[in-house]
């Protein structure tokens, strides 16, 4: 699932995504680069082809958590594609153990 989810996304919009090939690479998977409303558009083309979980990263850390959470997690909770604080309740949350 995640070739074909990185085939889709690399041929659907190639300029804002970027694999990594060639010499092994510290983590697996792809770069989504844009503005927050390019990179809402580019999970929501994975979301378009079946995707339902992702699992994020960015450097530094901290920074690029507060960049997610204050502008793309705004524009996909618009689009219906992610959870607002008011849906707490509505969205399994698994328990820390």
């Amino acid at each position: 699932m995640v070739a074909s989810a990185q085939a889709a996304a690399s041929t659907s919009s190639p300029a804002r995504t970027w694999i990594s090939a060639g010499k092994p690479a510290r983590c697996a998977g792809t770069a989504l680069v844009g503005s927050h409303k390019q990179v809402a558009d580019l999970i929501e083309e994975y979301a378009a082809i079946g995707i339902e979980e992702f699992i994020l990263s960015g450097y530094p850390h901290l920074e690029e958590a507060y960049r997610f959470g204050e502008g793309v997690l705004p524009e996909l909770r618009a689009r219906g594609l992610a959870a607002g604080p008011d849906d707490r309740n509505r969205v399994p949350v698994p328990a820390l153990t």
